[in-house]
């Protein structure tokens, strides 16, 4: 199964550096006041994804940082109890 699973990978990795290889023409993008950036295609898709990540990344931060706070109260409220509490009873006399 891992062999399958890097193969998949290998060929998702060729593929897509076939397609940044046959889209490096330039490209304008026009932006407000009269402002345009040229550069490749593939340079403006990989730029698109990187800024599609980092929101996703930063969506789901605050989701994670408080489930982690949660986790760290819940161990200390789950701490064991002393050793002494644990002793068998004395047998009667």
């Amino acid at each position: 199964m891992r062999i399958l699973t890097w193969a998949i990978r290998l060929v998702v990795f060729v593929l897509l550096i076939a397609i940044a290889a046959k889209n490096v023409e330039p490209v304008v993008l026009r932006l407000f006041f009269n402002l345009s950036v040229q550069a490749p295609l593939v340079l403006w898709l990989l730029g698109a994804f990187a800024l599609g990540a980092l929101f996703g990344v930063a969506a789901l931060l605050g989701s994670v940082l408080r489930q982690r706070r949660e986790l760290s109260l819940l161990k200390r409220s789950a701490e064991p109890a002393p050793p002494a509490a644990f002793l068998p009873p004395t047998p009667p006399v």
